[in-house]
C-alpha cells in the first residue's frame, strides 16, 4: 500500500512539474513572440503609410494596382486613407495617383472619385494627377477623371467607358444530366439572376436598365471631370466601352499628356523628391498571416487583440 501511495505521489510531482515546464515555455513564446511583433511595427512604422520625407516640399504619390474593390489592395478605405494622409501632410505640393488596374467596383471608383473632390475643395493649392501604367481600364479611368490631369504612356491601354455583369446559363446542361432545381422563395423575381432557370425577358430588360443608369453615371462623372477636353461629340464611341492606347487616349481627350510620375513630379510639380503614402497592410497581420492559428490565438491572447483570423 504505502508503495502505491510513493508511487501515486511520484506520478503527481511529476506531472506538476511537466505542468509547469510547459507553462514557463508558453510564457517565453509569448515573450518572444511579443518582441518580433514590436520588433515588426518598429520597423515599419507608420503602421499604415510608408516615407516620410526629408522635411523638405514633397511630392505624394499613391499606388492605385489590381482590382478595385473591398478587401483589394485597391479598396475605397485604402486609397481614401491614403488621399487623406498626403493632402494633411504640409509639406505636400502635388498628389501623383499611380494608376495600374483593369477597374472593378463601380461603387468604390465612385466613393475614392468623390474623395478626391472633397480633398481639392479642402485644399485648392494641391493639384492632383493621375499617371497611368500599363492600363487603366473602366473603375480605374473613373477614378482617373476626377484629377486635374492625366498622364499615360504612349503604349497604356486606356478607357473602357462602360459597364458589364457577366453570367452562365445551365439549364440546358441540367437538362442533359436529368437535374432538377427547385427554388423557393417569397417574391417574384428573387431568383432572376439564377443560372439553373430560364432566361425571363422582363427580367433582362429590368437588369439591363440597371446596367444603363449605373453606365450613365459613369459617364456623367468622366464628363464632369474631363470637361471639354473630352472629344465625345465627335467621338461617341468614347462610352462604348472601347479602349485605346496612350497615344490614341491623347487624341481622344480621354489624358492630358504623354508621361510617367518622374515627369509630372520634376516638370509639373517641380518638387523631385517623391513620398509614398500608398497605404500598406499593418505590420501585425502580415506577420500573423505567415503563423498558424494556434500561433496566431496566443499572440492576441497576449497583446489584447480581438478577431484575429488566418485565412
Amino acid at each position: 500500500m504505502d508503495k502505491n501511495l510513493e508511487v501515486l505521489e511520484r506520478v503527481l510531482l511529476a506531472s506538476v512539474t511537466e505542468q509547469r515546464r510547459a507553462r514557463r515555455w508558453k510564457i517565453a513564446f509569448r515573450i518572444m513572440t511579443f518582441a518580433v511583433v514590436v520588433g515588426a511595427v518598429v520597423l515599419n512604422s507608420p503602421l499604415d503609410l510608408v516615407g516620410e520625407g526629408d522635411g523638405r516640399a514633397q511630392t505624394a504619390k499613391i499606388g492605385v494596382s489590381g482590382p478595385i474593390g473591398d478587401g483589394a489592395g485597391a479598396s475605397a478605405d485604402n486609397v481614401k486613407r491614403s488621399l487623406a494622409a498626403a493632402f494633411k501632410d504640409p509639406k505636400t505640393r502635388g498628389v501623383v495617383l499611380e494608376i495600374n488596374s483593369p477597374g472593378g467596383s463601380p461603387v468604390a471608383a465612385g466613393l475614392i472619385y468623390d474623395e478626391i473632390k472633397r480633398q481639392r475643395m479642402l485644399h485648392p493649392d494641391v493639384k492632383v494627377y493621375a499617371v497611368i501604367g500599363d492600363l487603366g481600364a473602366s473603375g480605374a479611368y473613373y477614378i482617373a477623371s476626377a484629377a486635374d490631369l492625366i498622364y499615360a504612356d504612349k503604349a497604356s491601354l486606356v478607357g473602357s467607358i462602360g459597364v458589364t455583369a457577366a453570367t452562365f446559363g445551365f439549364v440546358d446542361l441540367m437538362s442533359k444530366l436529368g437535374v432538377e432545381r427547385r427554388a423557393y422563395t417569397s417574391g417574384e423575381h428573387k431568383t432572376f439572376l439564377d443560372q439553373f432557370q430560364l432566361r425571363n425577358e422582363g427580367e433582362t430588360l429590368f437588369w439591363q436598365n440597371v446596367l444603363g443608369t449605373t453606365h450613365q453615371q459613369f459617364i456623367t462623372a468622366v464628363k464632369n471631370g474631363r470637361g471639354d477636353r473630352l472629344k465625345s461629340a465627335e467621338h461617341p464611341e468614347l462610352f462604348s466601352g472601347l479602349i485605346w492606347t496612350g497615344e490614341q487616349a491623347l487624341q481622344l481627350g480621354l489624358i492630358d499628356e504623354l508621361g510617367d510620375t518622374d515627369l509630372v513630379a520634376r516638370d509639373v510639380i517641380q518638387q523631385e523628391t517623391i513620398v509614398d503614402f500608398t497605404r500598406k497592410e499593418n505590420p501585425f497581420n502580415r506577420f500573423a498571416s505567415k503563423l498558424g492559428a494556434s500561433v496566431a490565438n496566443e499572440i492576441s491572447q497576449m497583446v489584447g487583440i480581438s478577431g484575429v483570423r488566418l485565412q
